[in-house]
């Protein structure tokens, strides 16, 4: 693992300490010794991390935190603030200031090392969220990225502690930020987790019989739990725990006794933080949408189409099993944008769809092919079955007249359609749909509203 860490310190022989450190490690340093300095370069230079002392002449470093989390640019990157100061008041503004966590003056190795790798993990997600989300503020899904400053529903926290009465003095602390579930038992408490929606896992360290490292790593290996931020609570001293634990993918942690304020603030930033990136992971989910579906219809686009029936028909082959698929073109289709304009040729073609959708079956795919083509995929279906469903799609759309809203009439519709099957010869996808096509031209040359198959 490699990333850009930025190390801020007025002290010459502190910024020397935590380079030769960082480089032993192969991280590319940049060093800044105050705070102005610190600013330009995470303005004008890509950085993964900063390392950033407090007590610096000019703007101390609650105050340059303050303003990289108010900087769209460089609200992001992951701030931990390494300080002399150890009071649970300094913590509690530093978190409030939007740090994501404090290093203790001397640093301890193995912290600083596992702390930055653990928050640099969580950076590269969070940039390739921020990429993919970028492009969907382009297509018109900003809006989704916006509101992520927490201040929404109210949080679910589900608590996992082996002891009474250190549930009930987190559930006080949480009570007026967050609803809290505890559990005495991990095993359940996973099962919790996997099913129900919760913003936090707290997990206390002060089992008898049981490692909570376990538990963490449980919830990381499981596809519904992966992205819940875990906060650790252990003892003071436990360095090898918290080590491991940061390795394992745990977020944060905090040590007895704990000062409540500092629970808050901290549990706080996790849950700010799981929102925005659930907000990016759904921006993103939406934008992958958008690229596979079409706007008008919302039927599955032609890019789809050439990448699904690949699968499919990979598939089919592999097992011996049957594929068919129909091109549908509907008749006269520009006679309609001609006399009625444009807005009522989308009507029909929405119309259209709809009815398609109405035909096929569950296992089907149905497609916009372009233009007033529609394409429909059949697994599993032979070409006697498959005329069958394309004949009943004819009928469908015969039978009843579209509705015109923009024109005021009801129009007769009628559609011509080519059918083709993987059992006649076709060796690729490709050869399988110009079986198809050229079926539908034969459809349209005999007079149109009509089913045609491709010759075995």
């Amino acid at each position: 693992m490699t990333a850009r860490i930025l190390v801020v310190d007025d002290i010459p022989a502190n910024v020397k300490l935590l380079e030769a450190r960082l480089l032993a490690e192969y991280f590319d340093v940049l060093t800044a010794d105050d705070g102005y300095k610190a600013l330009a370069i995470c303005d004008s230079t890509h950085v993964d991390l900063i390392l950033l002392d407090i007590m610096m002449p000019g703007i101390d470093g609650f105050e340059v935190c303050e303003r990289l989390k108010a900087n769209p640019r460089t609200a992001h990157i992951p701030v931990v603030m390494v300080t002399a100061l150890d009071q649970p008041s300094d913590r509690v503004r530093g978190l409030k200031a939007g740090a994501d966590d404090f290093l203790t003056k001397p640093v301890n190795d193995l912290q600083l090392i596992s702390r930055v790798k653990s928050l640099v993990r969580l950076k590269t997600l969070s940039d390739e969220l921020r990429i993919r989300a970028d492009t969907a503020s382009n297509i018109g899904l900003e809006d989704m990225l916006k509101g992520a400053d927490g201040r929404d529903e109210m949080a679910q926290v589900l608590l996992v502690d082996g002891r009474a009465s250190s549930q009930e003095r987190i559930i006080k602390a949480l009570k007026p930020v967050a609803g809290v579930i505890a559990m005495s038992d991990p095993q359940a408490a996973l099962f919790e987790a996997a099913e129900n929606p919760v913003d936090l896992v707290i997990v206390n360290a002060n089992f008898d019989e049981y490692d909570p490292l376990r538990l963490c790593s449980q919830l990381r290996s499981l596809e519904r739990t992966r992205f819940l931020p875990l906060l650790l609570v252990t003892e003071m001293g436990a360095d090898d725990l918290i080590v491991r634990a940061l390795d394992l993918g745990v977020n944060d942690y905090i040590v007895r006794p704990i000062d409540p304020n500092e629970l808050v603030a901290r549990v706080l930033t996790q849950i700010k933080r799981k929102r925005y990136n659930d907000r990016l992971r759904m921006s993103m989910r939406q934008t992958i949408e958008l690229a596979v579906t079409d706007g008008l219809t919302g039927l599955n686009n032609r890019r789809y189409l050439d990448n699904h029936l690949k699968v499919l028909f990979n598939r089919a082959a592999a097992r011996s099993r049957p594929l068919s698929v129909c091109i549908t073109d509907i008749d006269r289709f520009k006679s309609v944008n001609d006399a009625y304009g444009h807005d009522a040729g989308d009507e029909v073609l929405k119309e259209f769809a709809a009815r398609v959708r109405s035909t096929v079956r569950g296992a089907d795919l149905a497609c916009r092919y372009g233009g007033e083509e529609f394409v429909v995929v059949m697994p599993d279906t032979d070409s006697m079955s498959a005329a069958v469903i394309a004949e009943r799609l004819r009928s469908i759309i015969e039978s009843q007249p579209f509705h015109l809203k923009t024109a005021g009439i009801m129009l007769n519709i009628t559609a011509s359609l080519g059918i083709a099957c993987n059992a006649h010869g076709a060796e690729t996808p490709e050869q399988l749909m110009k079986q198809a096509d050229r079926a539908l031209y034969e459809a349209k040359n005999g007079g149109r509203n009509r089913v045609v198959a491709a010759a075995a």
